[in-house]
């Protein structure tokens, strides 16, 4: 199938588990990810009327999408893979949503580059829903002080972003982070990915992170 098909296939699912949840669609903002994938393909999802991407990595993404913006002025960038303060000032000038705030360090480089730049994305925080030592993000526990860290910085916090355990059923976990959220009185829940997108619609999610169900499967690495 192509991108297109992809992209209409995975729309159709979305709006059948919202209505199930007696949500709207337009409640639901699908980010293409297209980590890894060549220039083309992001193309192929634009002219398809996909507006919103999601990448790993700051350098990737400057290589990809600044040229694209001048056709695409409504494309949309979000960093869902982990940021390096080095990478804060490249960071704040190319994206529009960063998924993966998770520790006072990086909350404090973010305030001072935004102030030098004079802008700054929609941020969320990174919670690691699981405590998983391998994993990033903040620890549950400790979500409330990041945050209050980010009111104080006057940063514009929006939301919570989860990853759950590969091995997990992952609802509790959406249903958890949806609650956490509420409870912040933060308006984005971004989680689910291509294997479990359905669930966290379900559960509250307002941004999902597709990628190999919309631009295929990453062909293995040959030797």
């Amino acid at each position: 199938m192509s991108i297109a098909e992809n992209l209409a296939a995975v729309d159709e699912q979305i709006l059948r588990y919202a209505e199930r949840a007696g949500r709207a669609r337009d409640s639901v903002n699908l980010i293409a990810v297209a980590k890894t994938k060549p220039q083309d393909a992001v193309i192929e999802a634009l002219q398809a009327g996909q507006m919103i991407f999601g990448e790993n990595r700051v350098q990737e993404s400057q290589g990809k999408y600044p040229d694209l913006r001048a056709d695409w002025p409504d494309l949309e960038l979000h960093l869902i893979g982990p940021l390096q303060t080095n990478k804060t000032k490249d960071a704040l000038a190319l994206f529009d949503v960063i998924h993966t705030v998770d520790r006072p360090k990086l909350v404090r480089s973010i305030a001072k580059e935004a102030q030098t730049v004079g802008r700054c994305p929609k941020l969320l925080v990174q919670v690691n829903t699981g405590e998983e030592d391998q994993k990033a993000g903040v620890l549950p526990s400790e979500v409330e002080a990041l945050v209050q860290l980010m009111r104080d910085e006057n940063l514009p916090l929006a939301g919570l972003m989860c990853i759950p355990p590969v091995e997990d059923a992952p609802a509790g976990h959406f249903a958890f982070l949806k609650r956490l959220a509420d409870d912040l009185g933060l308006p984005f829940a971004s989680m689910g990915m291509s294997g479990d997108y359905q669930t966290a619609v379900e559960l509250g999610a307002t941004h999902v992170r597709v990628g190999s169900a919309i631009f295929g499967v990453r062909p293995p690495l040959s030797h």
